[in-house]
């Protein structure tokens, strides 16, 4: 009999659900929340309340997707965390009842190690074992990958993540959120010709509060001497941005490398979908002789699809949860 698991992930302000059979990814639909941008950043409140919107249609389109019916689902996999918690609490409870009505099992699933196992809902499939960059909007983080289920965090940040310095410089560039993606776009059009500091900070450790604070102070004495500064060199200013938090990556990913001698280096999350991040890992590797794995766009933004791999995973060794289940908005593993 075919193992059929659903994939549910609702940790911040994008709906997805995914099917997943026998290891293959039959759908992975996401209904995105547009409403953020007005605030410039994701309001808790406002997301919780789109994903109780957005959540049984979402789960309909990838069950219809699929080409399956819901009865041949063995399984539902879920986000518990970490998240928003509101947001979690519509995903963890669609999961609990849908689990009830069809008396089939759940498996709860942590975000960031579901980025990891991202790599394997395509090929080619990273081998064990391997180091994965996890890069976000709320974490940053190299991972020792020994199995599917057997993962240690060697180097985190100490305060903000990568992709909240995009977002934050955005911000004060006056791009619209998010700007991660919007930086990655102007960035091709200028040249790194502004230079800021790299933090001290442990060897696989990373540290972007300092340099967003550098980014500020450079902003306002630009601003002081030149009013239309920012107007003037925008393009420069993204590409010189994006060319330290992308070195800064690249160099503590390296390091991690020649510190454990592992060759099969993958990246993964919001934030490896940067074109710049992309090209640098993938010409570090043909340097390196490493074997180098980046996922399709589809798989490095938040969706359930590696929510669904993880679910797989866990099902084949039986690690179920019971309906006493409740989200964690901090949650490591």
């Amino acid at each position: 009999m075919s193992t059929v698991i659903l994939g549910i992930e609702s940790s911040c302000d994008d709906t997805s659900a995914a099917i997943l059979k026998d290891g293959e990814i039959l759908s992975n639909c996401i209904a995105n929340q547009e409403a953020h941008r007005l605030y410039g950043g994701v309001v808790p409140e406002v997301a919780s309340r789109a994903h109780q919107i957005n959540i049984i249609p979402v789960v309909d389109l990838a069950i219809k997707k699929a080409g399956i019916q819901k009865e041949e689902i063995s399984a539902i996999a879920f986000t518990r965390g970490p998240g928003l918690i509101g947001s979690l609490m519509v995903g963890v409870s669609f999961a609990k009842a849908f689990a009830l009505s069809l008396n089939i099992p759940m498996i709860e699933v942590n975000h960031m190690q579901a980025h990891v196992l991202a790599h394997f809902a395509e090929t080619p499939k990273p081998k064990f074992p391997f180091l994965c960059l996890t890069v976000s909007g709320g974490h940053t983080q190299i991972v020792r990958v020994k199995a599917p289920l057997e993962m240690e965090v060697i180097g985190s940040t100490i305060d903000d993540a990568a992709g909240e310095a995009f977002d934050k410089s955005g911000k004060m560039l006056g791009l619209d959120y998010p700007a991660g993606p919007i930086i990655d776009k102007l960035a091709k059009q200028g040249n790194a010709i502004f230079e800021f500091p790299e933090p001290k900070v442990g060897e696989l450790e990373f540290s972007f509060s300092g340099l967003k604070t550098s980014i500020l102070y450079f902003l306002k004495k630009q601003l002081k001497q030149h009013p239309d500064f920012i107007t003037e060199h925008l393009n420069d200013i993204c590409a010189s941005v994006q060319k330290t938090i992308v070195a800064i990556l690249i160099k503590k990913l390296k390091l991690a490398a020649q510190k454990t001698g592992i060759t099969e280096i993958a990246i993964a999350g919001g934030v490896s979908a940067n074109s710049a991040l992309r090209e640098a890992l993938n010409q570090l590797g043909k340097t390196e002789g490493w074997n180098t794995y980046i996922p399709k766009f589809e798989y490095c933004t938040d969706n359930a699809a590696m929510i669904a791999v993880t679910g797989y995973f866990k099902y084949m060794e039986k690690q179920f949860i019971g309906q006493e289940v409740t989200p964690l908005a901090r949650y490591k593993f």
